[in-house]
């Protein structure tokens, strides 16, 4: 199996095995899933797995686990897809579940590890995601690991019955875009934090 290994972490397609009670636990933690913009379904470990089989089948979703690299701990997802094979786009979600592992910087690795599997393996031409506002981690996390603010969709979200911006990122692969391309839209990205 495939493997995408950084300093600290390394990425691999998750498989059946690695669906335990543990990671079944992140999606029942509302904190972590306050953010997750998916989490008002309740996820059963029936249909993650379905949900897994259904992306290998389409052949557009994937999803990988991050496992550490001293231990070989799984401590969260990354989900690449759907992927747009026309115009060679997709999304890129990552979700650190483990909380022991929050608040080291790893998303920050473990999104970057994304953007090469997705440049390199799957030859995308620009990922894009979009955060809430107020979920500043995921917003410095994304930008850290070389991922520009494009955009703000305002009240793109209904939360507590208030009104919540959507900030839209993305992530450019230079093999497609120039340097001059990527630096113009950097310098416009302030006018959207």
């Amino acid at each position: 199996m495939e493997v995408f290994k950084g300093d600290r972490l390394y990425l691999k397609e998750i498989t059946d095995a690695d669906i335990d009670a543990t990671v079944m636990a992140w999606f029942d933690d509302a904190e972590l899933m306050k953010y997750y913009t998916n989490s008002k379904n309740k996820i059963t470990k029936e249909k993650l797995l379905a949900s897994l089989e259904e992306g290998k089948k389409s052949g557009n979703l994937f999803t990988y686990g991050i496992f550490t690299n001293d231990t070989d701990t799984l401590i969260g997802t990354i989900k690449l897809g759907p992927i747009h094979f026309v115009h060679k786009t997709s999304d890129l979600v990552a979700l650190i579940g483990n909380r022991d592992y929050l608040g080291k910087g790893l998303s920050v690795d473990a999104i970057q590890l994304g953007n090469q599997l997705a440049f390199e393996k799957f030859d995308i031409r620009k990922l894009y995601g979009g955060m809430y506002a107020s979920n500043i981690p995921s917003i410095k996390a994304y930008t850290r690991a070389g991922w520009i603010i494009e955009g703000r969709l305002k009240g793109f979200y209904w939360v507590e019955e208030k009104n919540e911006d959507r900030i839209l990122v993305g992530c450019y692969n230079p093999k497609y875009f120039s340097e001059e391309e990527i630096k113009a839209v950097k310098e416009n990205e302030n006018r959207y934090s």
